[in-house]
């Protein structure tokens, strides 16, 4: 295991242009990294050493360690509990699978109650005049699973998002063990759980563990069900299910304040950080790293904007 990552402000450099007309209006700063499947670095722009929150790009090693604790559920909902999910009906329904699978209910769930993600999903739930719903909130598969394991293993319920439950620490070592890492700094998530700070090059590392793991392995049963079922890890109208659906055998996972991972079968990996937190940096950022990280472009094509482009410091 390294260092741990140092605490800073992040040494971010432009990344992605918006354009008017030709003029660049605006510019998003941020940071990316690709590696390679022994971990090595084969690209970087900007600052992947100092540490920043995952946010939901870290749902993957937390289904990896719950996978490790015996969790045993079909691969669309094993995708569900790695999910940041849009809120359809698809999801409400896998949740509640989910929490039956574990003999726990709605009432049980630890995250906050909320409204469908995706903004179509959410109009329509208003105009219907629903309630927010804590099987609505878009973590609900994590939280799940995360009941589901804490009674599998005779622990306590009522606390398992307390960072010294026995569950956490479990997922604590588990993010360490698979980044190669100590963790920088505890938060709590959006959702209520705790938040390991690492750096972007520990979160692309273990990306690529996880893509190209043993099918039978913890990691690889992670994987499979991230490629089976990509609807259930994002949703219908979201790029990162649309992204894993046009590249054959990637993984993917986005996350609040503009974080995302990928990584391809044979372990090559990116994570990367928009430092102002717009989504609408993330895509291109992403797509121009996937390239830079070896995807053919002809499959990626249909994912560029016109008004948005990378900076030269992305350009192969």
């Amino acid at each position: 295991m390294t260092r741990t990552p140092p605490v800073g402000v992040p040494a971010h450099v432009p990344l992605v242009h918006v354009l008017r007309d030709g003029l660049v209006e605006s510019v998003h700063h941020g940071s990316v990294v690709v590696v390679a499947p022994d971990g090595s670095i084969l690209f970087q722009a900007g600052d992947a050493e100092t540490a920043c929150y995952p946010r939901s790009a870290a749902k993957p090693m937390q289904a990896v360690a719950m996978v490790r604790l015996g969790l045993s559920l079909p691969p669309d909902l094993l995708a569900l509990t790695a999910a940041s999910h849009s809120g359809e009906q698809i999801h409400l329904a896998g949740a509640q699978r989910a929490l039956e699978a574990g003999g726990s209910t709605e009432d049980d769930l630890g995250n906050p109650a909320d409204l469908p993600y995706d903004p179509a999903e959410r109009e329509a739930w208003i105009a219907a005049g629903l309630p927010a719903r804590k099987l609505a909130h878009n973590c609900s598969g994590k939280h799940a699973s995360m009941l589901h394991v804490s009674r599998r293993q005779g622990w306590s319920t009522s606390d398992y998002l307390d960072p010294a439950h026995p569950l956490q620490r479990e997922i604590a070592s588990t993010v360490e063990e698979l980044t190669g890492q100590r963790i920088a700094n505890v938060a709590v998530d959006g959702c209520g759980a705790p938040l390991f700070a690492v750096s972007l090059r520990g979160l692309a590392t273990a990306a690529g563990r996880i893509a190209s793991a043993p099918v039978d392995s913890p990691e690889g049963a992670v994987a499979q069900a991230f490629r089976a079922h990509p609807e259930m890890v994002a949703g219908s109208r979201r790029d990162t299910t649309a992204l894993m659906a046009a590249v054959p055998g990637l993984i993917a996972k986005d996350g609040f304040e503009a974080v995302q991972i990928a990584a391809l079968p044979d372990g090559t990996a990116i994570a990367l950080k928009i430092a102002d937190g717009s989504d609408r940096a993330r895509l291109p950022a992403t797509i121009a790293a996937l390239e830079i990280a070896g995807v053919d472009p002809g499959l990626l094509a249909r994912f560029t904007s016109d008004n948005l482009a990378v900076a030269d410091v992305l350009k192969n």
